[in-house]
């Protein structure tokens, strides 16, 4: 390309010259991760390029946005001397997979004036409002997003949301949900992206007053006071503020010498108390206390009124029940309460030790009944009586319900002789042992073979000490006579009756004999398969049988029912779904209960579960294309009996190969040389022991991945006509090369709220690569309906999977600085709002809709793109409207997040700028305003003009350095008549100090004549520059020939001419103006104005 330079106006390098600054402009935007790409509609935006043979087609597309309408410029010409190696294929934009990037923003307004004292990003709201937090990622592919929350110590994980649901919603939040909510945002590329918030619940609650008396005496009646406290508490979050009136004066430190305010501490704002000093009768009053949290988040003061008189005086009650309460199960009781003193008139209540009133009680004025009284009702109940005027008053008294439960036996042979036998003529005891309910009316009766038996010389009936062995008691029977055997009952019952008695038999014979433990044959081990019911079997002799304890013998485990240990009634232990984690040593003992009080007998069974083997990969799905090979590989990781292990390869039931594992090798494999379309289906390898089988399952298929949607794409939506719009769709093939080429994709297309799918192919004419980002444009969407897409790659297998994503219309409304931009194309207007304060509107309009009414001489004739059905906003200053109303239209609240953790100490910088039309003769004053947030809301000046500015739109920058949460505020100032409207349009905020646009390479002179086209054919061409200062330069170029005019614009690298090769060409152009929007560049580069 070495011919550029040298002959820069001839045509041919001209075009050459278009065609390489493209493909450069493209490769910065592809290194950017911009939306581009090359064909028959080309890149960079609105010019395409096409190279065929030696002949170079260059298309401009100059497209007016508001009518939709492209006009066409195109040029042909031969090729023959300048090679173009770079440009002999078209280039194909590659998206590289990207890490996530996440970013939190939150709806509606935060009500914090005081964001300053902050060292982190703060969120308020009020306490019964929704909180909306929205999460923002960027990566590809989407990345996966999960909400957590934190608040001290305590983590509440709200939701594990999908990718598409990136908005944390809670509706009516409470004061405990407030803390710190994190967005975590991760696509298995780099680390996850986390990004935090806190929030701050604010709430305020309605005060209390409570009431504290001091009466002191000195001796001898020479000094006597009398002082009360009033302390007021209100929980709020921000803190409160209190103020005290007494009656309608307003009470504060030193306004009176019998009054003092003060707050108690440590208490760090919490309460203010009210000391009145040796009450005067002036002091007997209605005091009122008042809780402010300075109107913030709209909460207003709350307040609570409090009567002193020179009856105030603490509660009082008295329980008119004993303590405590003996009842039988089943009966109703009611427990009465009532107050015997207190000035206000005390509130009676009623709490349990239990935590809370039993669900059927009843609670009437003092009186509280509990009908059909249980067991578990049982406890201690109070009755609370307040008045807010010293301590509460509380009495309390017990409920006892009576009880019999747990009777149980031992026998205890003689303990001088070391045997465990009973024999004749020694000592026997026998103990009997039960759980009552109150303890002091146990009784015990004994009987022998139905006939009472008292206590006796050799018949001893004793009682044990209650903190010994509460609930026994024992029959010791001295020297044991043949006459002595026979059934012995132990009968316990309460004094208060109504609760059936607990009889115990025991027999004493020649044949009651101590307990021996054996397993049966055959039984240990015993081998089970896992899934199996077992039973673990111990035999017990003896007379009685006791009860048999279970529990593991070779570690400290639980048993299948979570306890230590297990009863047995019949020494059997039963196990439902027998797992391999029970295998192992159980041990069965007897028990002192039922039987002798003798050294436990023991013994040990051992279970061994046999289960099916372990293998890896339970379910593989391989994707592969035809023509490829294929392994699949079936490894064991453990079986019980692990030899000998049979294998077997299926496809779709039928055999393909068996064989048996070795002792050196744990896996199988099985591959396919060349995959062919038979091969496709599902494979299964079962590896098979005595227990069964365990099965690797491998989905072989040719069906392509799903796509990939890349939800970064640069302004994806817009709108053709007012009632529909259309969206960029791209998106990206997930390995693309692990199955056939993809032939074609199926798009599905369905309304929100409706079944029906429209669906259409959109084929593909060439290989795709990794992370080749490809476009489809949606057009035809209704206004404002949301649309579900479904995109299936088609493959010679057949279908793929499929990917679905929302597309959703909405206005874009961005409330953090360096992604504001507003042009008022909405009803919402971005969420700017009027101020109430001021004397009129700004009103939104367009030249469409304007009435045939207006004012001439004044206003805009079109939006600031010179549509005439764009939209913008305006002061109308017609009658009513008088010389100095003000018209105020308010900016949504923009947060500033500190960098330093210590605060802000170097304010950010930020550039703040609108397009303005000021012209008539009337014109008054445009001002910009800063409205900070702080301790104090301020309002100073950022910008002002003020008199007539011509019939044309300019634009205004100015660097603004908030320290907080901040507004701007644009305030139209009506001018001495009616000829003074102001209009604004496309208002940006953006990160940064303001930079004026670069100058213009040809600005030196305002005319002319270029030799442009080989075929002598000359235009004059007139450059205007203005300085606004703009970033938006335009060349007005007129023809020589005829008086036709149009405009053309520059941004970035990018080349623009407008120019024709025959009157042909301008016949085609129309000579219509065509005009485009710019909004940022680095440099303007305007071929016609550099020849000679």
């Amino acid at each position: 390309m070495q011919c550029i330079h040298a002959v820069l106006h001839y045509v041919p390098c001209i075009v050459s010259y278009i065609a390489v600054v493209s493909v450069a402009q493209a490769q910065k935007q592809q290194e950017e991760k911009r939306n581009c790409r090359f064909g028959v509609h080309g890149c960079p935006r609105r010019m395409a390029f096409q190279i065929q043979s030696e002949k170079v087609h260059i298309l401009f597309i100059l497209t007016d946005i508001q009518t939709n309408g492209n006009k066409y410029i195109e040029y042909e010409h031969d090729f023959n001397w300048c090679e173009l190696p770079d440009l002999s294929a078209p280039c194909e934009l590659q998206i590289k997979s990207a890490p996530p990037t996440v970013r939190i923003i939150h709806s509606g307004h935060a009500c914090n004036v005081e964001e300053e004292r902050h060292t982190e990003r703060v969120y308020t709201i009020r306490e019964g409002e929704t909180l909306e937090l929205t999460c923002l990622v960027t990566g590809h592919p989407r990345p996966q997003i999960r909400w957590t929350k934190t608040a001290g110590s305590v983590s509440d994980r709200f939701q594990d949301s999908s990718v598409f649901n990136e908005t944390l919603h809670i509706a009516k939040i409470l004061r405990t949900q407030g803390g710190r909510y994190y967005c975590k945002a991760e696509n298995g590329l780099g680390s996850p992206a986390i990004k935090s918030i806190r929030v701050d619940v604010y709430y305020l609650d309605d005060p209390a007053v409570t009431v504290h008396q001091s009466i002191g005496e000195a001796k001898e009646q020479f000094y006597y006071e009398r002082t009360v406290f009033l302390r007021c508490v209100a929980n709020s979050n921000p803190p409160v503020r209190y103020s005290w009136h007494r009656g309608r004066e307003v009470l504060t430190q030193g306004s009176d010498k019998g009054v003092e305010i003060y707050e108690p501490f440590f208490t760090q704002g919490e309460t203010k108390i009210l000391k009145l000093k040796n009450l005067r009768p002036q002091d007997y009053a209605n005091y009122s206390c008042i809780a402010s949290v300075r109107n913030v988040c709209g909460i207003p003061d709350r307040s609570v009124i409090f009567r002193l008189t020179n009856k105030t005086a603490s509660p009082s009650i008295k329980l008119l029940v004993e303590d405590p309460i003996v009842v039988n199960p089943g009966q109703t009781v009611s427990l009465v309460c009532i107050t015997t003193g207190g000035e206000p008139p005390p509130i009676l209540t009623w709490v349990s030790s239990n935590d809370s009133l039993p669900q059927r009680s009843v609670v009437k004025g003092g009186t509280l009944t509990l009908p059909a009284i249980t067991s578990d009702e049982a406890g201690v109940y109070s009755c609370v009586a307040s008045n807010n005027v010293g301590n509460p008053a509380k009495k309390s008294t017990t409920i006892v319900v009576r009880a019999l439960k747990k009777g149980r036996f031992w026998i205890t042979p003689d303990p001088y002789h070391n045997d465990d036998n009973i024999q004749i003529g020694r000592e026997v005891k026998i103990s009997c042992q039960v759980e009552a309910t109150p303890p002091e009316e146990l009784t015990f009766s004994w009987l022998k073979n139905g006939r009472a038996l008292r206590s006796s010389e050799r018949m001893v009936i004793t009682q044990t000490d209650p903190d010994i062995s509460p609930g026994t008691t024992n029959l010791d029977i001295i020297d044991l006579k043949f006459t002595d055997f026979g059934t012995y009952t132990c009968v316990a019952a309460l004094k208060g009756g109504g609760i059936p008695e607990i009889s115990i038999d025991v027999n004493i014979s020649s044949t009651t004999v101590p307990p021996n433990l054996t397993v049966p044959r055959g039984k240990s081990p015993l081998v089970a398969r896992e899934g199996d019911t077992v039973e673990l079997e111990c035999l017990v002799s003896g007379k009685p049988k006791p009860i048999i304890l279970w529990s593991r013998a070779d570690k400290e485990a639980p048993m299948p029912d979570g306890n230590m240990q297990m009863e047995s009634y019949d020494g059997v232990l039963r196990i439902v779904n027998v797992s391999r984690e029970m295998t192992g040593s159980y041990r069965c003992q007897t028990s002192q209960y039922n039987g002798f009080n003798v050294k436990p007998r023991e013994a040990v069974v051992e279970l061994i579960v046999q289960y099916p083997p372990t293998v890896e990969a339970v379910y593989t799905e391989m994707r592969q294309g035809l023509g490829r090979p294929v392994v699949m590989t079936c490894r064991v990781l453990r079986a019980h009996p692990s030899r000998v292990l049979r294998f077997e390869w299926l496809l779709s039931n039928r055999l393909l190969h068996a064989g048996a594992f070795d002792a050196q090798r744990d896996e199988t494999e099985y591959t396919i040389r060349s995959l062919n379309r038979d091969g496709w289906g599902e494979y299964t390898c079962n590896v098979i022991n005595e227990a069964g089988a365990g099965k690797c399952t491998f989905q072989v298929t040719g069906k392509a991945y799903p796509p990939e949607f890349y939800y970064d794409t640069y302004s994806p939506l817009w709108q053709n006509r007012p009632r529909v719009y259309g969206f960029k769709l791209q998106w990206t093939q997930m390995n693309p090369n692990a199955v056939d080429r993809i032939v074609a994709y199926r798009l599905g297309i369905r309304q929100m709220g409706l079944q029906r799918w429209w669906e259409q192919e959109i084929p593909v004419n060439r290989t795709i690569n990794k992370g080749e980002l490809m476009t489809h444009n949606l057009t035809e969407l209704i206004k404002p309906e949301s649309y579900e897409m479904r995109l299936t790659p088609i493959t010679r297998f057949g279908e793929g999977n499929s990917t679905i994503r929302i597309v959703t219309y909405s206005v874009l409304l961005c409330r953090s600085p360096g992604e504001f931009h507003c042009s008022f194309e909405e009803e919402p207007i971005c969420m700017f709002t009027q101020d109430k304060n001021d004397d009129f509107d700004w009103t939104r309009h367009s030249a469409a809709t304007r009435d045939t009414k207006y004012t001439p001489n004044t206003g805009p004739s079109g939006d600031r793109s010179g549509s005439k059905q764009g939209f913008y906003m305006y002061i109308e200053t017609s009658r009513p409207r008088k010389e100095g109303d003000q018209a105020r239209l308010i900016s949504p609240f923009f947060n500033v997040a500190p960098k330093n953790p210590y605060g802000i100490t170097n304010p950010p910088a930020y550039c703040f700028g609108f397009f303005y039309h000021m012209y008539g003769k009337h014109i008054g004053t445009l001002n910009a305003l800063l409205k900070q947030k702080g301790q104090t809301t301020s309002e100073g000046p950022a910008w002002s003009l003020s008199g007539n500015q011509g019939d044309l739109w300019k634009q205004a920058k100015v660097s603004i350095h908030p320290t907080a949460s901040f507004q701007v505020v644009l305030e139209g100032v009506r001018g001495p008549g009616i000829e003074g409207d102001i209009a604004i349009d496309d208002v940006t905020l953006e990160e940064g100090e303001c930079r004026d646009p670069p100058p213009i390479k040809v600005a030196d002179t305002d005319q002319k004549i270029v030799s442009l086209l080989p075929y002598g054919f000359h235009v004059k061409v007139k450059v205007e520059t203005h300085r606004i200062p703009s970033t938006l330069m335009f060349a007005t170029v007129v023809c020589e020939l005829t008086s036709w005019e149009f405009k053309c614009f520059g941004q970035g690298q990018d080349t623009w001419v407008v120019a024709a090769a025959s009157r042909r060409h301008y016949d085609k152009l129309g000579c219509n103006s065509l005009r485009t929007q710019v909004n940022e560049w680095d440099s303007v580069l305007l071929l016609p104005c550099t020849g000679g």
